[in-house]
């Protein structure tokens, strides 16, 4: 029996964090699908359409992971690729109380599908997209938070607006 994971996130943009992420649970499992939501109520910096692509390229080295979009609930779109396991990934201790709450919700739409919790490495651990797009609109040097791609459309944005 093979296990579909689904990683769900916003990914506005993805970092080395979820990088690091996606690159150990797909050693964990035997396929790991990267779910960029479109979350139009977070008005993210990125198009969906663009945050998608900058996943795919970032991950291509990984056979088994996959990069789709989606705009309906985690729980519905997780059964419709017929995904047994949400990740989470879990930065610090003040994350924990607002994952601990959607897993347990997405637990009692879904009680067929579990969530897990990941850690990045402890290089990883402070990163995060908000903070990597702050740094990109400062004109700040942010390169070695995300991938060159991911660097190059964020400083292309940030040159635009």
């Amino acid at each position: 029996m093979s296990t579909i994971a689904v990683y769900p996130g916003t990914f506005d943009p993805i970092t080395n964090g979820h990088t690091d992420l996606v690159e150990r649970a797909s050693k964990l499992f035997e396929k790991v699908i990267v779910a960029v939501a479109a979350s139009p109520k977070k008005r993210p910096a990125l198009s969906h359409e663009l945050r998608i692509s900058l996943a795919k390229k970032v991950l291509g080295h990984l056979s088994n992971v996959e990069v789709v979009g989606f705009d309906n609930l985690l729980t519905e779109f997780t059964r419709s690729v017929s995904g047994k396991v949400v990740i989470r990934g879990l930065r610090a201790v003040s994350d924990f109380e607002y994952e601990f709450q959607l897993a347990n919700m997405n637990r009692a739409i879904a009680p067929d599908v579990e969530s897990i919790f990941l850690t990045p490495s402890e290089k990883y651990s402070y990163i995060s997209s908000t903070l990597v797009r702050e740094i990109a609109s400062l004109n700040g040097d942010f390169g070695q938070f995300v991938n060159p791609e991911v660097k190059r459309v964020l400083q292309e944005h940030y040159q635009t607006i």
